[in-house]
């Protein structure tokens, strides 16, 4: 399979989210066209406000859970990145219902239709998918130990586990020509920090002089990956043909405490904020489970394109502060 040349047509789902949009940019500096669809359930349209008199930029506001509309805009397009998602933590265990049936149906209805046209497909999946495994580097073939299905947590990491094998099957089963990344904490300018995102809920916090709130103990570790380090390595997998029908681990390997990431922030914003721990029953609900480490291996991806990050932590919180001052942006039109 030949690489997609300028103007070559890409379908982003969830393209006017916050990795979405990133991906969007570079794809339309590159000289391609991109059709991006999305519900604006939790991405915005002033995310694509630096394109979005782009001539070869079309958006359509819609939802991966409609089959037809997500049948014709794959129809239209040389290669599809799945990237819509319900994400984020808070809203994955208030709203598991949504969760569950957007990330399996919605991701059933774009590999379906991806093979009905023969599309390459790029399905964006979740470091979740390793549930309570707290061992580390974890690897593409660590194994995935997850809670009961009463715990809303682990349903989304089943539902990201069944788009990979929909995924995969449809690969060795059907021909599909089909990408599999788990990504690992991403971040960077224009995320949220709303649905649980710590890195951005913990700048505007100390930014507005409030107390940062640490869930647990704050001794759980996390690796946190820029989104301009993570986007290339998804452009460079689908220009790979030895990336199909393998999954690859996207992240950082820079570990730091939860709570250590709260006094850098306090240092780096200059902030007078103290750190308040809160119990997960009374951030979440009760029953809520977390794991102690997350930490990716990214041997596997190094090894076929070369990828490693470039941006280290310093670099991330620099741009997130930056971001976080910025003026709240109103949605273009």
């Amino acid at each position: 399979m030949a690489l997609v040349g300028a103007g070559g047509r890409f379908l982003i789902t969830g393209g006017a989210g916050f990795i979405g949009s990133h991906l969007t940019e570079l794809l339309l500096s590159e000289g391609h066209e991109v059709v991006v669809l999305d519900a604006l359930s939790t991405g915005q349209l002033a995310n694509l406000g630096s394109v979005q008199d782009h001539p070869e930029l079309r958006f359509v506001q819609g939802s991966v859970l409609d089959e037809l509309v997500v049948d014709e805009l794959v129809h239209e397009c040389d290669v599809v990145v799945h990237l819509a998602a319900v994400v984020g933590v808070r809203l994955v265990v208030e709203q598991p219902l949504r969760s569950f049936i957007t990330n399996i149906r919605g991701t059933e209805n774009v590999i379906t239709a991806a093979h009905r046209y023969k599309r390459k497909l790029l399905v964006a999946s979740s470091s979740e998918i390793y549930g309570k495994n707290g061992h580390g580097p974890l690897s593409e073939l660590s194994d995935r130990i997850v809670g009961p299905p009463t715990v809303s947590r682990w349903a989304y990491a089943t539902a990201k586990a069944v788009d990979e094998v929909l995924a995969l099957a449809y690969n060795r089963e059907r021909g599909l020509p089909t990408v599999v990344v788990r990504l690992f904490n991403t971040v960077g300018p224009r995320q949220s920090p709303a649905y649980g995102m710590v890195i951005p809920r913990l700048v505007r916090q100390a930014l507005a002089g409030d107390a940062l709130t640490v869930y647990g103990s704050g001794n759980q570790t996390r690796c946190f990956c820029h989104v301009l380090d993570v986007v290339p390595a998804l452009r460079s997998l689908l220009d790979d043909d030895r990336a199909i029908g393998e999954v690859f681990n996207i992240g950082s390997t820079e570990e730091i405490s939860i709570r250590e990431l709260a006094e850098r922030v306090i240092a780096a914003t200059g902030s007078s904020s103290t750190i308040r721990l809160v119990p997960y029953e009374e951030a979440y609900s009760a029953g809520f489970e977390d794991m102690e480490r997350r930490l990716p291996d990214t041997t596997k991806i190094n090894q076929l394109i070369g990828w490693a990050p470039t941006r280290n932590l310093s670099h991330i919180l620099e741009d997130a502060i930056t971001d976080a001052r910025q003026p709240t942006p109103t949605a273009a039109g």
